[in-house]
């Protein structure tokens, strides 16, 4: 907010209605529009060309049409195709934001990618990030759009992968929380993306995944690694509902189970694709009665899942409850008072899938705790 208000004081931001005022004058329009999957799993392109179209015939002339959405290969030629205006360049710079860090992931981030077959169109672009330090990767529109692709698939088989030792370290005895800490301080592996969950979503990693498998397979490659990557993280939701069956003595017919945290991570109220959904769906399928509360859905949800009740409390969603399940690490779960919650439930038991409570504090008030790896 502070910063669109400084923008608005200074004359940097303005506000408009519609594509002419928008594109009015302008050196550098972008594209930032959303590319949903489709029923094949292929990117959905239609917005990307709607407007395209729209603004087309209004582009100054020399224009630069800068892609941030994400696309597959080749879609610099589909925008090319859409504005059928020969002197208009069009750059592909793909975005790397995470919802909930946005602005600080565009003040400070890791890297800068722009695909231009214009030399002249790339050095623009790169000059709008003057004051922004990062490297700046400059190459071509389907290596850059390959870029975006490739790193979302990375991400998600590193998450994938963590959750796998998880399982294992359940098998032996481990701690999955030590087994990453010591795999995080070797450099070619890192410390971001090694904690284990739920199972990953959002509104990126499924559909961009998905979208990968897609491309490989137009391209002639069978990405059966990245394959592994999704079956493994659906797999994820399964074993979560699995550890809550074990929790309430093996069967969850007309059993009650609390929820805490729909979104898909803490930070953001976006509930596309998120692990919780799938895991509620498995838990009402064996029978369960369901009693979820997050601090971003309202309690009148008009889209919330069959025979689920939506609560405005963390205690709230606890009352006789046989089983308390987190979902989302938000912030307020890890503060409430396990004597509260064991005062509520039926039974004082916990499957913590973000491993975010204090395990000792809970088991020390006489509860059966189980996290994910440990």
């Amino acid at each position: 907010d502070r910063l669109v208000e400084e923008g608005l004081e200074n004359g940097n931001l303005r506000f408009v209605v519609g594509a002419k005022n928008a594109v009015a004058d302008c050196e550098v329009a972008f594209l930032c529009v959303p590319t949903p999957q489709r029923a094949d799993e292929s990117a959905d392109l239609s917005y990307i060309e709607a407007a395209t179209q729209e603004i087309a015939a209004l582009l100054p002339p020399g224009t630069i049409v800068v892609n941030k959405s994400t696309v597959p290969v080749g879609s610099t030629r589909v925008v090319e195709a859409a504005l059928q205006r020969p002197d208009v360049r069009v750059v592909s710079n793909p975005e790397f934001l995470r919802e909930g860090s946005a602005v600080g992931d565009f003040l400070s981030p890791d890297r800068i990618v722009i695909g231009s077959e214009d030399q002249a169109a790339a050095i623009t672009v790169s000059s709008l990030y003057l004051g922004i330090s990062a490297p700046i990767v400059v190459t071509d529109p389907a290596s850059a759009e390959t870029i975006k692709y490739a790193a979302n698939a990375f991400l998600a088989t590193k998450l994938s992968f963590v959750n796998a030792i998880a399982a294992i370290c359940e098998g032996v005895g481990a701690d999955v929380s030590d087994v990453m800490l010591g795999l995080g301080y070797d450099d070619r592996i890192g410390r971001e993306f090694l904690r284990p969950g739920p199972g990953w979503g959002g509104s990126c990693l499924p559909k961009d995944t998905r979208a990968m498998v897609r491309i490989a397979e137009d391209a002639g490659y069978d990405f059966r690694l990245l394959r592994g990557v999704i079956d493994i993280n659906e797999d994820q939701f399964n074993r979560v509902v699995d550890k809550l069956e074990a929790a309430v003595g093996g069967s969850l017919q007309g059993r009650t189970v609390a929820v805490w945290g729909l979104t898909f991570k803490a930070g953001t109220d976006d509930l596309r694709d998120s692990p919780s959904l799938p895991v509620i769906s498995g838990l009402v399928g064996r029978g369960a009665v369901v009693r979820a509360y997050d601090p971003t859905v309202a309690v009148d949800w008009d889209d919330a899942p069959a025979g689920v009740e939506i609560v405005g409390g963390p205690l709230d969603a606890c009352n006789g409850a046989d089983v308390l399940a987190v979902l989302t690490e938000w912030d307020e779960f890890r503060t409430v008072s396990p004597r509260a919650v064991g005062e509520q439930m039926e039974n004082s038991a916990v499957v913590d899938a973000r491993n975010c409570l204090d395990r000792a504090l809970w088991q020390r008030h006489g509860f059966d705790y189980r996290g994910i790896g440990r």
